[in-house]
């Protein structure tokens, strides 16, 4: 898995908005923060485009994808924000300049698509805040980005949980949203999750759903031979008028139940203030203890980059 070169003092990061349409005022934000990096944060008029929920046409957010990907001057893709949309542009990208000169993508939610396909071409990518989170983020949701993308090594911590299990396991972090894993589900964005530690969240979902999906990865191999899991935030979930009768944490606890591999819960990351960044595709250290889950991503040197 290679990763992508780390960010130095001027770099160049390019924002692009995939799905969901945004403003200048909701960027700004992000646009001070990046600033303060020492970055400079780039992006075409076609961020603001609109059309319905969209950032403007589908052929309008392929084109501003495809010029970040084949742009050898940018160190760093910055998906604006999710929302739904990103799946519309997948079958219309191509990777071949990007792997020429490759670069971090980063985001999460409806950017899980480009999260998979570059871990399936061998790519590392950063599950991470997007703009329109920065002004409500935590500072160590925005630190851990920080140092994933200068290369530094970090951790994140989460508080003991009865639905954990302990153990200590060191393999590449895969996965993202799961209703956008279930969507990709048959196609060349699906995921070989074996010897891999499975990463999940998700946001306004009604439980039965969740169910449902969870039952499909199953069913699909993805729990099969897995090293580890880590569950992130379960956000703001639906329920019927006649109760499903469990909470998010519940169903995925009864699916993973009898899975000997240390799992940890209330992990924070996902649709949650304090999103604390994940390099998908590189070994990580999972470590879940009898009081507190430490989850260790490595510095640069230990990882090959697509500089060498």
């Amino acid at each position: 898995m290679i990763r992508p070169a780390s960010l130095q003092k001027g770099d160049r990061i390019r924002i692009v908005a995939p799905a969901r349409k945004i403003s200048r005022e909701e960027l700004q934000p992000a646009l001070d923060q990046i600033a303060a990096w020492g970055y400079e944060a780039f992006f075409t008029e076609n961020l603001f485009a609109e059309e319905h929920q969209f950032a403007g046409s589908d052929a309008i957010r392929i084109a501003d994808f495809q010029a970040a990907l084949d742009d050898p001057d940018c160190r760093a893709i910055l998906c604006a924000r999710g929302g739904y949309g990103s799946v519309r542009l997948i079958d219309q990208l191509n990777f071949e300049a990007f792997e020429e000169s490759p670069k971090w993508l980063v985001g999460y939610s409806d950017i899980t698509v480009f999260h998979s396909a570059l871990h399936n071409l061998g790519y590392a990518s950063l599950h991470a805040s997007m703009p329109i989170n920065f002004k409500g983020n935590s500072e160590a949701a925005l630190v851990s980005m920080q140092k994933a993308l200068a290369g530094e090594n970090y951790s994140i911590s989460a508080p003991l949980h009865a639905f954990n299990k302990v153990g200590t396991v060191k393999a590449p972090v895969c996965g993202g949203n799961l209703s956008m894993l279930y969507s990709l589900l048959g196609s060349k964005e699906s995921l070989d999750t074996g010897g891999k530690i499975l990463f999940l969240e998700d946001l306004d979902e009604y439980l039965y759903h969740i169910d449902r999906m969870l039952f499909n990865l199953r069913r699909n191999g993805y729990l099969d031979n897995l090293a580890g899991i880590i569950i992130g935030g379960m956000s703001d979930m639906n329920d019927n008028s006649i109760p499903f009768g469990e909470s998010a944490e519940e169903i995925i606890h009864r699916h993973f139940k009898d899975l000997n591999i240390p799992i940890a819960f209330g992990v924070p990351a996902g649709h949650l203030s304090d999103n604390q960044a994940f390099i998908f595709g590189l070994e990580i250290e999972l470590s879940v203890a009898s009081q507190e889950t430490l989850i260790r991503f490595p510095h640069a040197s230990e990882s090959k980059t697509g500089a060498e």
